[in-house]
């Protein structure tokens, strides 16, 4: 199973959080591709600094269920020093579960694919850099491109560095 993650922090060493989240990801199975490190102004209307965010494919060990890789990565985003604070408010680290190949699933405390990836230029421009090109989302059937070029998000988004896959290997 491809799992696939946003990634995102805007306190503290944002490049270092991205790359920790990163190898704590690498627990769950293989890491496949990394997008670029984009530099993003903060979504959801409180102040804060910019962020830099990331998209990361992983390829699974092994099934896992959706809750469990989301307890996983509360657990994650807990190690490398998230508190919980007011919503949409800055973090140190944030791993969002985007998707889990063309799973649909729905609960009280997690949605897959992410409700609202269609909405977030920081999300779908650095997930159109890791996503195979034909690929679909499995709700509204719409391609990545589709995507981008129906988005409705005025956010400034900058490209600063890639990631490079070799780096992160441990």
């Amino acid at each position: 199973m491809h799992i696939y993650f946003g990634l995102g922090s805007n306190m503290g060493d944002r490049l270092g959080n991205l790359r920790s989240a990163i190898t704590k990801l690498q627990t769950l199975g293989r890491l496949e591709r990394v997008s670029s490190v984009y530099e993003t102004s903060a979504w959801g209307g409180v102040p804060q600094p910019d962020y830099l965010n990331a998209c990361v494919k992983v390829k699974a060990h092994e099934d896992i269920a959706p809750l469990e890789v989301l307890r996983t990565v509360k657990e994650f985003e807990r190690e490398l020093g998230r508190v919980p604070s007011v919503r949409w408010g800055e973090r140190s680290i944030d791993i969002d579960i985007l998707l889990m190949d063309d799973m649909i699933f729905h609960s009280g405390e997690l949605d897959v694919p992410h409700v609202s990836m269609c909405l977030r230029k920081f999300v779908l421009v650095p997930l159109s850099e890791i996503v195979p090109g034909d690929w679909r989302h499995p709700v509204n059937g719409r391609g990545i491109n589709e995507l981008l070029d129906t988005l409705n998000d005025d956010g400034e988004i900058t490209r600063i560095d890639a990631l490079p896959y070799d780096a992160l290997k441990l």
